[in-house]
C-alpha cells in the first residue's frame, strides 16, 4: 500500500500553500487522524479519515489516492473527498463574514473593495 508524510501529502494536494506551513499544522496540533494528532513525518494511506482543526470545527477528509508530487487544485478532488458536515461548513463560513467585516477603529475608510463586499452583503 502506498504511502506518504503527512506534512508532503498536505501540500500535495493543495490544502496548505507551502509544505513547512503543514508541517506547522502537524506540530502545532491541527490535524488529527483516529482522534489523535499526527506528526509531519506521520504516514498517509489511502482510505484514511483526517480532520484540519477549523477553531471552533473541524474539517473532515477522506483520502482517495495517494500522490508524491504537487499537482494542479483541479485535480486535487481525484485525491481527497470533503466530508465535512453541513452544518460544520455553515459555522466556518459564518465565522469568515463576520471577521470580515469587523474593522479596527481608526484604520481608515474601506476601500472600494471593501465598500463592494459591504454593499454585496447588506443587499
Amino acid at each position: 500500500m502506498l504511502t506518504e508524510r503527512a506534512d508532503k501529502f498536505l501540500w500535495a494536494v493543495r490544502l496548505y500553500k507551502t509544505r513547512s506551513k503543514a508541517a506547522d499544522a502537524c506540530k502545532n496540533n491541527q490535524i488529527f487522524i483516529n482522534e489523535g494528532a499526527i506528526k509531519p513525518s506521520g504516514l498517509m494511506k489511502e482510505g484514511i479519515v483526517f480532520k484540519i482543526k477549523y477553531p471552533p470545527v473541524y474539517k473532515v477528509y477522506l483520502i482517495k489516492k495517494i500522490l508524491h508530487n504537487r499537482i494542479g487544485a483541479k485535480l486535487a478532488a481525484d485525491y481527497i473527498e470533503d466530508i465535512t458536515s453541513k452544518e460544520d461548513l455553515e459555522t466556518i463560513k459564518m465565522i469568515q463574514e463576520n471577521i470580515a467585516l469587523q474593522r479596527d477603529r481608526g484604520t481608515g475608510r474601506p476601500t472600494k473593495k471593501d465598500r463592494r463586499d459591504l454593499e454585496d452583503f447588506f443587499n
